[in-house]
Order: C-alpha cells, then structure tokens, then sequence
C-alpha cells in the first residue's frame, strides 16, 4: 500500500507534467489543443501503405505548423519523433515484397532494367514516408537512416551485381537517342539537362546508394579502364600509349563520372574542383593498368628493342606514378629464368639479351637499381659458361659478321672500369634510391663492354683471350691485309691500356714483317710455298702437332729455309707443318683433281705417288707425330673425291682410272675444291689452363703422397708456394674433382688422398 509520501510524490509530477502540457491555460484547454495537435501532426505523418504511395494527402501548413510549435512548446517534439520513426518501423516490411519482387525478375532474367525499377520503387516509398520540411532537419536525417538501413538489410546478395551491371550500362547512356525507353519512363529528365540518366543518378544518390557502392562504381570504370588498355596497348610498343589512354579517359570517363561526383556543379572549375580526388585515383589506375601489362611483357619488349623504345618510356613514367618495381624485377628475372638462363640458348643469344637488358633497364630506370636486381642471376649464369669471355671477347674484335656485335657503334669507347667518385658537391647530385641493396653502387661503369668485362673479377682471362683470338684471326689473313686488326688493336689499347695489348702489337708486328721477308725470298728465289714467319715467345701456344712433309714438299721448305738463312743468319725456322693449306693439281691418267687441302691430306697424296697401296700404320710411320683418327678423316677426304679406295679395313689403294671408284669416280676433268675445315690453330685459355694444372698435379701427388691426407683450402696454402700458380679454391675444387673422376684421389668429409692401387 502507497505511502503517504509516495502519493505526494506522484501528485507533484502529474501537476508539473499537466501544467506543462496545459501551458498555463484555463482548465484542460491546453492539454486538448496538444491532443488535437498530438494527432492531427501523426495522422499527417503517418505512413501509408502502398494505396497511398501513390499521392501524398494535402494539408493545412499553417495548422501544421502551429501543431508542431505546440508540440515544441511542450518540449516533447523528440518523443513525437521517436513515434513517428517507430510508426515507420511498424510499417517498413511493405517495402519488402517490392523489393522480393523486382529482385526475383532480375535473378530470372538479369538485365539493368530490373534494377532500376527496384531503385525506382524504393525511391518512391521514401518520398511517400519522408518527414514533413516543418519537422526540421534533425527529423528528415534520422527517417533516413532509418529507413535506408531498413532497405539495405532486406536487399539480397544477389543485387550488388545487378547494380554494377546498371552502372555499367549508364556508360552507353551517353544521348537521349542511346537510352532506353524504360530508363526515360522511369526517369523522366529535367528539360535543359544533356544526360538522360541525370534523373537516375539522384534517385541513387536520395537512397544513398552512390555513397554506399561507391567501390563498385569505381570498380566498373576500373574495369573499362583495364579492358581499354589492354585492347588498345597490347603488344603495341612502337609508340606511346600512356597519353593516348590518358586522353581516352578524359573523353570517355571523366564525363560520365560528372553525374555520380559533379552532378550538382555551378561551373566547370566546382566541377573539377569536386572530381580532383576521384580523377586521380583513375589516373593512377591507368598507370597501373599499363605497367602491369607492360611488366608481363617486358621480356618480349626488350628483345624487340630498339623498336620498342616507346614502351620502355611509358614504362618509366608509370613507374614514376605506381611503385611496381619489385614486380618488375619478379617478372624479368623468372621470364629470364625460363626462357634465356638454359643450357639450349646459345651464349651469344644470352648475351645479347643480356645487353638489351642493360640498354633498357637504364631507360626504365636511369640510376640502375633495377638493373642490379635483374642482372645478378645473368651474370653468375655467364661466369660459369666455358665461352662466355671468348664470345664477349670476338665482340671487341668485331667478329660479329652477323651484324648483331655486342658494341654499340655510336657508344663511345672508355677505358674499362674507369669509375669516378662521386661529387657531393654538385648540385645535381642525388643519393642512392631507397630500394637499392646494401651491395649497390651508383657509380659503376656505365658503357657496355666495361658492364660485361666486370662480370669477372680479373681482367687477365680477357687479356689472354684478346691474344688467343687475334692469333687465329692474323692467322687466318692471306691477302695482306691487316688494316682491320690494327685499328681493333687500337681501340682495345683504350679500353685495356698499352701494356696489356704490347704482344698484340708484337703479333701484328710480326705478320707485317713475315709479309716483307716473303717478299724478299720470292725475289732471290721464287717459291710455291708463302709461310707465315712469327716470333714464338710472343704468340700464345700453338697446337702442338708436328709432322714431317715427304718428298717434294719437304724439299720446298727445306730450300725455302735455306733462303731464309741467308736473309737472317740470325734465325732459324721451325716448321709447323700441320698448319695452314695447300693448293693441289693430282695428275691421273683419265683426269687431273685440283683441290686445296690441309698439310695432312697433301702428305699423304705425296706419297701414294711413291705407290699405289699403303696401310693406314705404313703411312703414319712415314709422317710421324699424328694420330689414328687424323689419319683416318685424312684419307677419307681423298676417298670422297674419288682418288683413293679403301680395299680392306686399313688398307687405301690410289685410282689412277675413275672407272674404278664407282659413281664418285665417272666424273672426268676438275673435281671441286675440297674444302678445308677451320681449326683453331691456337690453344685456348681452356687448354692452357688445364695444361698448366696438369704440371701443378705434381705438386699436389707430392703432397699428398709425404703429408697423407688434406682439406682443400690446405692444398690451396701450399699450392700457393708453386711457380705461377695463380688459381681461386673454386677452380682447384673443379679440378681435384675431375681428377677423382679419373681415380687419382679419393675424399672423404672434405679430406683428399691419393687413389692406392
């Protein structure tokens, strides 16, 4: 049972709620104009259902007016509120099967239309509830939270993708000629507006959808953006695309995105002002776009180099606008792993592309990080290939008779390596980008040859290459002409310095020289025989393979060595007999063979005029110092050429009558010249290298023979002691290990032995 105090208490609120309500009026007067007024403002807000979607009742605005003002009087217009927004929750649901309905259509058959439908009906029922403009602001922002969080939780997933295909189709709705009837029914635009989806993008925008899918929206220009470049810019890059689809973007893009970003804009400048941000996220997506794509193809782009250079300078731009260098450099490294670093690319190929990276990569990025990246892999692969140096080597001789030389005619020739500090006091002087590696250096050599030499640690190996290649090819010369190989040596002294080419200019020195003693001997003493004379120490090793030339051939250089005494009382010749070529007239007795053949292939002729049978070990014996297979290649030449006939195994009979050789043999008079296989007559560094290990195995049997068993970097320390020995652990390792092949040693947990029988 209440308390007396209690009841007091209850009576005091309910006077103070009654006065509140009756305003200080005479009796209940005013407590009944705030139920009239309570009424008459939520009978006119009250929400219809769809009969009364349609049109809107009329009302008294004074009397509306004065009915909020007493409601605001009282102090209770945020309770009015909150009943009018529970009245519009009560009565959200009717929407529902709208929404059910258009969205079934649209699953049945997926087409804009539907969609467009729903924002249209969905965009009436909010007009239909919206608060009255006297409620104010705060009312008309919370009805549409309200009912827009309602909408969105009753639309299924299904609608995010109608509603990006409507986006998309307002791409087409560029004139009233291009738009659907159903757009111009269900939007009806404003006279005066040149956009016939004017009407649908506000409609969107009440319903708060433009702000809410304002990802999606981008995303469809995203994707015409992506599908534009990748049409227009695909294996395009003989000119430069990135403006063209800059442009493109300002015709097509920009204004249509007017409409969901400018759609209210006062003047062109508001307008802008207003797609500032929007514009440069689509312009970073284009940049994007096109180095990605250019990224996929970049190992193409660089073997179509020089004729790609436009795509290389879009590259570079766009890489100035997106940060894709990583993949860059992920791209071109695996597309070199695949399709360059291999054992069926040729070193050559591999170095030619590898210079087309250079030239490139300093296009797309002139400070050369990316290049460090990109050309590590590269040039590890080359230092382990056995002809990488002679290839980079014939370059610098310009051996390239393809036309595809590694030097770059127009690339000015610089001394190799010839780096210079940097000037931190230039004012152009700019630090190391903050993607390069602990073990980048700016200013490594720029030029290209400088670039390939560096690929090993010592110049020497090129040094005795340059040698080696301009032995065979002074060697090679039989017209006098040696213009070309002094102008190389010439250009070499610059990029090598003077000392490192002294026994370059010594070869050519002889050459000249051998030329002018010919001379001379021709004139006391005409010759068949034309030699080339060199000074021995100063030539790299020639093949050792010496023979003694029978009968007139002997007498030749024996009367030409006389000669050459006389002329040089100081000197003596020794003959290298396996080298060179001889012009041939055999006389049979049906026919006569004119060939030019190696000095092996004319010894043996010679001698089959001594008789007409030998075996393969007689004639041997007579030349001495060859082998079994070179005798045999030998004699099948003149067997080709219908001369000879092998009778039995070993044993060679000489055709006097063609009858006799079969098919070969029925052709009389000339025979075509025999041609004459290109040796190397001059050992290459392989050869001189193994050669060289082959004396130092000595030390290592000593070795190992009085200390029994050592690691390899202790093999390393002692063969350090030995004559010239000038070889990395690397290199003993490549060598002690061919030796286990052999059986010479054995190792077990890195310790060497010898192999006991």
């Amino acid at each position: 049972m209440a308390t007396p105090a209690l009841c007091n208490q209850v009576a005091e609120k309910w006077q103070r709620s009654f006065a509140k309500l009756n305003r200080e009026k005479e009796g209940i007067t005013g407590l009944l104009e705030f139920t009239q007024g309570w009424l008459m403002a939520s009978d006119q807000l009250r929400p219809r259902d769809k009969a009364g979607l349609a049109t809107k009742p009329q009302y008294d605005k004074a009397k509306l007016r004065e009915c909020f003002e007493i409601i605001r009087a009282c102090n209770l217009h945020a309770v009015f509120l909150d009943d009018y927004l529970d009245a519009i929750g009560r009565q959200l649901p009717a929407i529902t099967n709208d929404i059910d309905f258009y969205m079934k259509m649209y699953e049945r058959e997926p087409t804009a239309e539907h969609i467009a439908n729903l924002i249209s009906i969905a965009a009436r029922w909010q007009r239909a509830w919206a608060p009255l403009p006297e409620m104010g602001a705060s009312a008309l922002s919370a009805f549409t939270c309200t009912f827009q969080t309602h909408l969105y939780s009753i639309l299924p997933p299904s609608f995010t993708t109608g509603f990006r295909d409507l986006i998309s189709a307002t791409f087409d709705f560029t004139s009233f000629e291009a738009a659907p009837q159903w757009l111009l029914t269900r939007f009806p635009c404003p006279h005066g507006i040149p956009r016939p989806d004017f009407t649908l993008w506000t409609i969107m925008q009440e319903l708060g959808l433009i702000e809410r899918y304002e990802t999606l929206i981008l995303s469809v220009c995203y994707e015409r953006i992506e599908g534009h470049v990748l049409e227009a810019s695909e294996k395009v890059w003989d000119r430069q695309m990135l403006q063209e689809m800059r442009d493109w973007m300002s015709r097509e893009v920009v204004p249509w995105l007017t409409m969901p970003y400018a759609r209210d804009a006062r003047s062109a400048e508001h307008a802008t002002m207003l797609m500032k941000n929007v514009g440069s996220r689509l312009d970073y997506h284009v940049c994007k776009t096109l180095a990605d794509l250019r990224t996929r193809e970049i190992f193409d782009i660089i073997i179509d180099y020089p004729d790609s250079r436009p795509a290389l300078d879009d590259m570079k731009e766009c890489l100035q606008r997106v940060d894709q260098r990583s993949q860059l450099v992920q791209s071109l490294r695996k597309a070199n792993r695949r399709r360059l670093l291999h054992p069926g690319a040729d070193t050559k190929l591999i170095l030619t592309q590898y210079v087309s990276i250079i030239r490139c990569l300093r296009i797309v990025d002139p400070q050369g990080v990316l290049l460090f990246k990109v050309a590590d892999p590269i040039r590890r692969y080359l230092r382990d290939r056995p002809d990488t140096i002679r290839c980079i080597v014939a370059s610098l001789v310009g051996d390239g008779e393809s036309g595809d030389s590694l030097v770059d005619e127009n690339e000015p020739i610089q001394p190799i390596n010839q780096t210079q500090l940097e000037d931190y006091t230039d004012p152009n002087w700019e630090p190391e980008p903050m993607d390069a590696g602990p073990e980048f250096r700016a200013n490594k050599p720029s030029d290209i040859i400088s670039t390939l030499i560096s690929i090993y640690d010592s110049q020497e190996l090129f040094v005795k290459e340059l040698q080696i290649l301009l032995a065979q090819r002074l060697l090679a010369i039989t017209d006098g002409n040696f213009d070309r190989e002094r102008r190389n040596i010439e250009i070499l002294k610059i990029r090598f310095g003077e000392a490192a080419l002294q026994v370059c200019e010594v070869m050519l020195r002889d050459m000249t020289d051998s030329r002018r003693t010919d001379q001379h001997i021709q004139q006391q003493k005409a010759s068949d025989l034309h030699p080339t004379i060199i000074s021995r120490h100063f030539w790299p090793p020639l093949q050792a393979n010496t023979f003694v030339m029978p009968g007139q051939f002997r007498k030749i250089q024996e009367d030409y060595a006389s000669e050459f005494h006389v002329f040089k009382p100081d000197k003596k010749l020794l003959w290298m007999s396996h080298l060179g070529s001889i012009n041939l007239q055999v006389e049979l007795d049906d026919r006569t063979v004119e060939v030019e053949v190696p000095p092996l292939e004319a010894a043996f002729i010679e001698l089959f005029s001594e008789q007409d049978e030998w075996s393969v070990p007689e004639l041997v014996e007579k030349v001495g110092s060859i082998e079994r297979p070179q005798a045999i290649k030998a004699l099948v030449t003149w067997v080709e050429l219908g001369v000879l006939k092998e009778d039995s195994p070993d044993h060679y009979r000489l055709l006097k009558t063609a009858e006799e050789s079969g098919s070969a043999a029925k052709s009389s008079g000339k025979q075509p010249t025999a041609v004459v296989e290109e040796l190397p007559p001059v050992v290459t560094v392989q050869q001189q290298q193994a050669e060289q290990m082959r004396v130092f195995w000595k030390f290592i049997e000593g070795m190992l023979t009085n200390l029994g068993q050592l690691p390899l970097d202790r093999i390393q320390q002692m063969l350090k002691f030995a004559p010239n020995y000038d070889r990395n652990i690397d290199q003993l390792a490549a060598f002690m290990e061919a030796a286990r092949r052999e059986g010479l040693v054995t190792v077990t947990n890195g310790v060497w032995k010898l192999q006991r029988d």
